[in-house]
């Protein structure tokens, strides 16, 4: 197979949660870009269908809270009757998480970060995963963050969660190898969405107080998120599980 065969994503069905905005609609485009059917999953109706819409007849829009087990469940059966045989399961819907120490931050908050990034990552794998082991095998790729291994000041929830997300992949790689699942994280430093403009004001101020933490010295675009997330999906990284990917400009590097 050739190098553009192995990144062939043709003939796959792929789920994407977070793929309204950002990352995860970024990750959505790349994956029917490189042939693969998508269903497009976000709480946002209008932003899930927009996402779809821009792909073609290879996608369908499902909203979904994925924290929510009832609504995850109704999502999984309305995936599997359009795409019987998922091969791909991209975990990327995020909250926006509060800034805080463990002083500041309250049980609620603390529980609904928790509630979107891991256990939603937990319940649409769960709902997922056995379509994928029917199908023969797959990849499941959970979206964490460089702040996943290293700290950040008054990111205690956000921080916990990533990494948490990070050892999830490890623990359902193990479970999962004899059945062909592969299971891995992708972790991105900083990148130009929505989330960085609510947390600094304005994109401006993101690049010139966040870009200089990155080794490259400057903040990333959700396109180079996504070619990551094709290699994972892809064939590419056939020896690839349990694995963290870093995409961050090298802000783990010092």
């Amino acid at each position: 197979m050739t190098l553009a065969g192995k990144y062939s994503l043709a003939g796959k069905s792929a789920v994407v949660t977070g793929a309204g905005n950002g990352i995860g609609r970024a990750i959505a485009l790349a994956f029917a870009e490189a042939g693969a059917n998508v269903a497009c999953v976000d709480l946002d109706k209008t932003a899930a269908e927009a996402t779809a819409s821009a792909i073609g007849k290879a996608a369908i829009a499902v909203v979904c809270d994925v924290s929510n087990e009832a609504q995850v469940e109704a999502a999984a059966k309305t995936i599997l009757a359009r795409y019987p045989a998922i091969h791909i399961l991209l975990n990327g819907a995020a909250g926006n998480d509060p800034n805080g120490s463990v002083l500041e931050l309250t049980l609620a908050d603390w529980n609904k970060v928790f509630g979107v990034n891991v256990a939603g990552a937990f319940l649409m794998s769960r709902a997922i995963l056995p379509a994928m082991i029917t199908a023969g095998g797959g990849s499941i790729i959970h979206i964490a963050s460089q702040l996943g291994s290293v700290a950040g000041p008054r990111r205690a929830v956000y921080c916990a969660s990533k990494g948490a997300l990070i050892q999830l992949a490890k623990a359902m790689a193990t479970d999962h190898a004899v059945q062909n699942i592969r299971v891995n994280t992708l972790s991105p430093g900083a990148v130009e969405t929505d989330r960085l403009v609510k947390r600094f004001g304005d994109m401006e101020t993101a690049r010139r107080t966040a870009g200089p933490k990155h080794l490259l010295q400057r903040i990333g675009q959700p396109e180079e998120i996504a070619q990551a997330a094709v290699f994972l999906a892809s064939d590419a990284s056939s020896f690839m599980t349990g694995a963290d990917l870093l995409v961050d400009g090298g802000y783990n590097a010092t």
